[in-house]
């Protein structure tokens, strides 16, 4: 009998019980009055008046009048590009240990977001909700004392001056907690190298030693990494090297382009946990089983806004515009697209983090993320989002039985001087490219009403093409790195798509 698994399960349960949330207006109140408390004597809280906001009557109103818009080019061009300067508290007290490196889904150069000891105490609590939430799911005691293979980027982080730097997934595990530290694998040894390929392999070649039962990390290197471990063992599937694996806490991405990809790779059934893990902040968790909505952390250093996700709204290059409007977290709308505003313990202020999310459960503020700000198709009027794409690719998968896991797309004119959408679908599966675009055409048509319209104006159609899988991740390893928090964008403009073009004819898969 689990007897130290009963014990651990009666605990989270107790836990569970007795936790309560409070009220979230409230909570996101007390915690922006904390964030502008601790801030009010940095370079950034005298220029913005913090002790005046706080003495206001509405703080969250007089906030958002005073304080800006901030992406990660504005506020590190402004603030945060002091802190390489040697100056301290400059956005938040004193000088942040870490730096979060994030190439992001776009962009040339690498982003370094500033992760406080605040923030990894954020994160933390955030990861012990998560467990906590584990109640709520029909787990067997014995669950919890199973391993967790915590699949992130290199804990061998990089000494810069007085701070580390390396990805959030690397900091937050080379900072787990010492009673943590027998549960979690790979281990600190294989953790620390830096070569995904290198550090994969090591996973595989003891992958029989481990009892896992719960996997977290990003789909597309999750499910390279299991394809790998049954490979090496030459298995069916990966519950003939790990029979206890009951749970995947999904995080990064939507995981809904990869689940019949992940069918394929179990031998049981595994629940499937979604998580919000950026470089920014821990900000929701899955907490209820039979739902693929995450429920927003808001007692918990990070503040909420959101600004409705209209193409008057966003500029090209993603960011939004000045006049924006922003809604609070008591008047959002279900099922309607926001972009999401943070800020943070991090010393992150009203900043735009890059997702859409929509509100899938106004009561229980429970959200879904929908999409990214800078993969918003609009070139001809198509008003095309990345939710979008990933029901009518769906679609695809259940229309023509295939599994397609990675995609992107373009819009661009072509050699009849006519504007198309140019297609890159990755799959292992054979189908007709004629019929997958006739397809996807009319599924797109079928979702979004501005699509079908530009369809009969500026966009002439769909031109196709199905690619190996592995090229997504070439092309990654070519232009970033392989693994971690790596993501591949979904979107390209143009001299993105001619760069895309030439490395698949270059690797042979083009003409």
């Amino acid at each position: 009998m689990a007897v130290f698994g009963s014990i651990i399960k009666s605990l989270i349960d107790l836990k569970e019980t007795f936790t309560n949330e409070g009220e979230a207006e409230k909570n996101q109140e007390e915690v922006l009055r904390g964030l502008l408390t601790k801030a009010k004597n940095t370079s950034f809280g005298k220029y913005y008046k913090f002790e005046e906001i706080l003495e206001s009557e509405n703080i969250q109103k007089e906030f958002s009048e005073r304080v800006p818009y901030f992406d990660y080019n504005k506020i590190d061009k402004e603030w945060w590009h002091k802190y390489h300067e040697g100056e301290e508290s400059v956005t938040w007290p004193g000088k942040p240990p870490y730096f979060a490196i994030s190439s992001g889904t776009t962009g040339k150069s690498s982003k370094r977001i500033p992760v406080t000891d605040e923030m990894l105490e954020s994160i933390r609590s955030a990861g012990i909700k998560q467990v906590s939430a584990l109640s709520n799911f029909d787990l067997p005691p014995d669950f919890f004392e199973k391993e967790i293979m915590m699949l992130g980027s290199s804990t061998d982080l990089h000494k810069e001056g007085d701070h580390e730097e390396g990805e959030i997934s690397g900091i937050s595990a080379s900072n787990i907690p010492f009673w943590f530290r027998g549960y979690y694998k790979p281990g600190e040894e294989i953790s620390k190298i830096d070569e995904w390929d290198e550090r994969v392999q090591k996973i595989a070649e003891n992958a029989k030693d481990w009892d896992i039962g719960a996997l977290s990390g990003i789909p597309s290197w999750m499910e390279l990494m299991l394809k790998k471990v049954i490979e090496y063992y030459k298995v069916a599937n990966i519950h003939e090297i790990w029979p206890n694996l009951q749970v995947y806490a999904s995080g990064g991405v939507a995981f809904e382009p990869y689940e019949k990809s992940f069918e394929a790779l179990w031998g049981k059934p595994v629940q499937v946990i979604d998580t919000y893990l950026a470089s920014e902040g821990f900000l929701a968790i899955q907490n209820r089983p039979d739902t693929r909505s995450m429920k927003l952390i808001l007692d918990n250093g990070v503040y909420f806004e959101f600004v409705p996700f209209k193409p008057d709204y966003i500029n090209q290059d993603g960011s939004i515009t000045a006049d924006a409007p922003v809604i609070s977290l008591a008047d959002v709308e279900e099922e309607k697209d926001y972009v999401l505003l943070i800020s943070t313990v991090s010393g992150a202020w009203r900043y735009l983090i890059g997702d859409t999310v929509k509100f899938t459960d106004k009561a229980k503020h429970e959200i879904r993320i929908t999409g990214r700000t800078k993969f918003f198709l609009n070139v001809v009027g198509s008003q095309l989002s990345v939710n979008k794409m990933n029901d009518a690719v769906q679609e695809l998968e259940n229309q023509f039985d295939i599994k397609i896991p990675e995609f992107v797309v373009a819009a661009k004119r072509a050699e009849d001087g006519e504007y198309y959408h140019f297609w890159y679908l990755g799959t292992e599966d054979k189908a007709d490219d004629e019929k997958l675009a006739e397809a996807l055409d009319q599924a797109l048509k079928d979702a979004n009403k501005n699509y079908k319209v530009a369809r009969g104006k500026a966009l002439k159609g769909v031109k196709l093409t199905t690619i190996d899988p592995n090229l997504f991740h070439e092309w990654n390893a070519r232009n970033k790195k392989k693994g971690g928090q790596v993501k591949m964008e979904k979107v390209m403009n143009e001299e993105k798509l001619e760069n895309w073009q030439q490395f698949l004819k270059d690797e042979g898969a083009l003409s």
